[in-house]
């Protein structure tokens, strides 16, 4: 299993912004098998994990043509500063409280 962890300092959210979000976590999850999607913003600061079955996965996903357009409206409008990271899970254990 393999994270994808994009980190973001946000410049500006707009509907537009929040309309896309929603559709394109939906597409990652129906279309490109992402098993697991996680964000939370505080401040000016946002964090998102998606976990997926494979890196083939990942990149087919990076490529989509929505999704493109979503990173091009990211670095112009919604962001100033962005990072993403690709690890492999090598371990993952939950507990039921």
């Amino acid at each position: 299993m393999f994270a994808v962890i994009f980190r973001a300092t946000i410049k500006h959210f707009d509907d537009e912004y929040f309309a896309m979000a929603k559709q394109l976590r939906e597409l990652a999850q129906e279309k490109y098998g992402c098993l697991e999607f996680i964000s939370s913003s505080e401040n000016d600061q946002e964090l998102a994990i998606s976990y997926w079955a494979t890196q083939e996965d990942i990149m087919a996903w990076k490529q989509d043509a929505l999704h493109q357009v979503a990173q091009e409206k990211g670095r112009t409008r919604w962001y100033s500063h962005y990072s993403v990271e690709i690890v492999e899970v090598l371990r993952r254990y939950s507990s039921t409280l």
